[in-house]
């Protein structure tokens, strides 16, 4: 049986052959890079090839980059680990910022610090799912210690202006974060233009392997504290032996990332185009849940008018492989936070799904997608009730 046509790319996006090819290089040959010896230096090469191929991504310098687990590993350094150390120099400031539409991996760690004696404050968002501006210069203040503001949205794959809201948070006096793990890869992310402290990667959203992600420190920031703590490696801010293969992998995905930014948005943004026509000409009612507003290449949120959502993605699974929200939330019986808090009603919420055409997929895949999607909505639209004329 075919592996159904991949769409799903906000979840995560196929591994790069060539990203795969450096991986079994690298795990083929033994090394610690923390080992005296040959095989240790070729390991320690790899390692500080890797954070140089990274760092050229966004504008950084090499030493400026920290290897983690992934982007949630890399958000709870920077969320929890840099509100405790900037408490200590700023002690007259208690009140971490994060937008409504934050990832749970940064909820999750904003919330974790109430219990340290800090407050949190919601900055809200556009009905079209972008950061209110107005709202955040009227939330800031000099008790700002620490905000944290997605660059695309995983649900919406609304692009957030980051760089205008770092500008407010930093004439507060505070300092700012940003989780970056779906923009690396789709869109250019310069963290000088975004004048971020801290800014979180994921290797698996920019075609490298699960496993493996990275954390940007601005060398003006304050450095996190350790969150974990052993053997002393990058420079005590995250010990643990460095996965040299996984890392060998990220970095190979970020050369391809850095070569391609000038033809994956156009290819991703014209299959997604062909399949929005496509859909529309076949009679389905479909919308952008994020208007107008400026979203990553090739991504969107979906809505069917009539239909759900989960039903339609199950009787596709075998098929095409979309999903609805965020993966992380899918299967809680409440929809998607971000839905509920740009204003849809539980019943919209319910038909919208969201798909991401990837640098792999071909026209051919989207034409096919295009006649499974129709047929599997006509059964959706029979088995949840709609009334057919």
């Amino acid at each position: 049986m075919n592996d159904p046509i991949y769409l799903d790319g906000f979840a995560t996006l196929p591994l790069a052959p060539e990203a795969q090819a450096a991986i079994l290089d690298a795990w083929s040959r033994p090394g610690n890079a923390g080992s005296p010896n040959a095989a240790g230096e070729r390991a320690a090469r790899i390692i500080a090839d890797g954070r140089a191929a990274i760092s050229a991504l966004i504008g950084a310098a090499p030493d400026e980059i920290i290897f983690t687990s992934g982007a949630t590993e890399a958000n709870n350094l920077a969320v929890i680990g840099a509100a405790r150390a900037l408490a200590r120099i700023h002690p007259g400031r208690r009140r971490i910022l994060m937008s409504a539409i934050e990832h749970k991996a940064v909820i999750e760690p904003v919330r974790s610090l109430e219990a340290e004696g800090c407050s949190v404050t919601i900055v809200p968002v556009t009905p079209t799912g972008t950061i209110d501006l107005e709202a955040l210069r009227a939330l800031a203040g000099s008790d700002i210690l620490l905000a944290s503001f997605m660059l695309v949205n995983n649900e919406l794959g609304t692009i957030q202006p980051v760089g205008e809201a770092a500008a407010i948070i930093h004439e507060a006096g505070g300092s700012i974060h940003c989780d970056a793990a779906q923009a690396l890869g789709k869109i250019p992310v310069d963290v000088f233009d975004l004048d971020v402290d801290y800014l979180s990667l994921s290797a698996h959203k920019c075609y490298g392997p699960m496993g493996i992600g990275a954390l940007y420190v601005s060398a003006g920031a304050v450095k996190p504290d350790a969150l974990l703590v052993g053997g002393n490696q990058q420079n005590g801010l995250r010990s643990g032996t460095e996965p040299v293969a996984l890392i060998a992998g990220f970095a190979e995905a970020a050369r391809l990332a850095h070569s391609a930014l000038g033809t994956d948005p156009f290819h991703g943004e014209r299959l997604l185009s062909r399949l929005l026509d496509s859909l529309r000409e076949r009679q389905l009612r479909v919308t952008l849940v994020s208007g107008d507003a400026d979203r990553v290449p090739g991504g969107a949120a979906i809505a069917i008018a009539g239909m759900d959502g989960d039903t339609l993605s199950a009787l596709l699974g075998s098929q095409v492989a979309i999903s609805t929200g965020s993966a992380c939330t899918s299967g809680q019986i409440r929809i998607s936070h971000v839905l509920e808090v740009i204003g849809l009603s539980e019943q919209e919420a319910r038909s919208v799904i969201r798909v991401f055409c990837n640098r792999y997929n071909t026209e051919e895949e989207i034409l096919s997608a295009t006649d499974h999607i129709v047929a599997a909505a006509s059964r959706c639209a029979l088995a949840t009730g709609e009334v057919r004329q």
